[in-house]
């Protein structure tokens, strides 16, 4: 049975509005676990469009239904969060909140999610298996995912599908990858306890700025001599806080960073090995370290018939040469994968970047993502979705 409905209302027609809606979004940015105008926003908009819509899932996450309740249930999910980072594209709907920016494209992302829900809000309902858009707080600091978990916001779902805006592929095209897609996440601590002293005299001092130098460089080469070479890890120190006075050697150093892999298996031993090495170094010279990991995010695995799903509606809506194999996974994180740990499920690249000319990565405050990208989104992700509901009807239908 086909459920599209050849009447409904074209995206083209509201896309306008909701372009504007995603620039007031941009313009008006909340931190991760303060989404609450966003949220608010958000709720709003698809109680207008008729679906069943629950608040304060996860914190200030929002989790809407539309559908006749009954058969496989097939989900979204977009984020809402924006970063600690001063916007400085110049547009006229910059960010109106200083060092706060939408510099990860999640007002495109809940812009998505909104457009996608008034689409299938023109379908019959009665003819459409359930559906639920999880609309999740707190990506950035890897907590919102596990906050809707524990809501039971992934409770009935057999698929989710998901999207991130790509900046290396070109506005028009999507990025598709089996498969394990992005690396399991940590943070790494490190308290370097020495003996300070006076400046002139290092050799009375335990110098833990030194150590915790050491520290930093021989991490680097334990990786590259003591770990297989063909599984990455990385491991950046992106703060150092140590030291009183210019000629006070500190007592102590305080590090912290993060660490990415791809494997499973290597990821968690990876743990245990870097507080013995990271100890023996600090030992070795006459210090104490001490060491807290805490993991982020597992690995997002992409599901090979889910992302084949997307694939085919992809090639289908843009052309076989807009639909690019992604052969590498990314060694950034994504919480993503905390729903994946209880559903089968598939991450979208989108690209956004100027068809003529390029977009700045990620986390930058230059970063501007094409609005023409937003149509795509919508079209590439509403297809998939009612083509997995298509598929799951005739399936079920054979088995009668």
């Amino acid at each position: 049975m086909n459920f599209r409905n050849s009447d409904r209302l074209t995206l083209k027609s509201f896309l306008p509005q909701l372009i504007e809606l995603r620039r007031h979004i941009h313009a008006h940015p909340e931190l991760s676990g303060d989404e609450h105008q966003t949220a608010a926003l958000v709720a709003g908009e698809l109680r207008k469009y008729g679906w069943d819509v629950k608040e304060s899932v996860g914190r200030t996450g929002i989790v809407a239904e539309f559908g006749n309740k009954k058969g496989p249930m097939v989900g979204l999910r977009v984020d809402m969060d924006a970063l600690p980072i001063e916007e400085k594209t110049g547009l006229s709907y910059s960010s109106l909140t200083t060092g706060v920016m939408h510099a990860c494209g999640h007002d495109l992302h809940t812009c998505i999610g909104i457009g996608v829900a008034r689409l299938f809000a023109e379908e019959d309902p009665n003819q459409l298996t359930p559906i639920r858009i999880l609309f999740q707080p707190a990506e950035e600091i890897a907590s919102g995912a596990k906050w809707m978990k524990k809501d039971g916001a992934t409770k009935g779902l057999e698929a989710l599908f998901g999207v991130h805006v790509y900046p290396e592929l070109p506005s028009g095209h999507i990025g598709v990858r089996s498969g394990i897609l992005t690396a399991a996440a940590g943070k790494l601590e490190i308290e370097v306890l020495g003996n300070g002293g006076h400046g002139a005299r290092p050799h009375q001092t335990v110098d833990s700025i030194w150590i915790a130098s050491k520290i930093i460089t021989e991490i680097q080469e334990s990786i590259s001599r003591q770990l297989d070479a063909l599984l990455p890890v990385v491991v950046s120190f992106g703060k150092i806080e140590g030291g009183k006075a210019f000629n006070v050697i500190a007592d102590r150093v305080k590090l912290i960073g993060t660490v990415r892999c791809l494997d499973s298996s290597l990821n968690n031993m990876l743990p245990n090995w870097l507080e013995t090495r990271i100890k023996s170094i600090a030992s070795s010279l006459g210090a104490e370290a001490l060491v807290t990991y805490t993991s982020i995010a597992p690995p997002v695995f992409n599901d090979a018939y889910l992302t084949g799903v997307v694939e085919e509606c992809s090639k289908e809506l843009l052309g076989d040469e807009k639909v690019i194999q992604l052969n590498m996974p990314s060694l950034g994180a994504e919480d993503f994968a905390e729903f994946l740990e209880d559903v089968p499920g598939t991450m979208i690249r989108l690209g956004v970047a100027p068809p003529k000319g390029n977009c700045a990565p990620l986390h930058n405050g230059l970063f501007a993502p094409d609005e023409n990208s937003l149509e795509v989104g919508i079209n590439v992700i509403f297809s998939t979705l009612l083509t997995w509901i298509e598929k799951q009807t005739s399936c079920t239908k054979r088995k009668e």
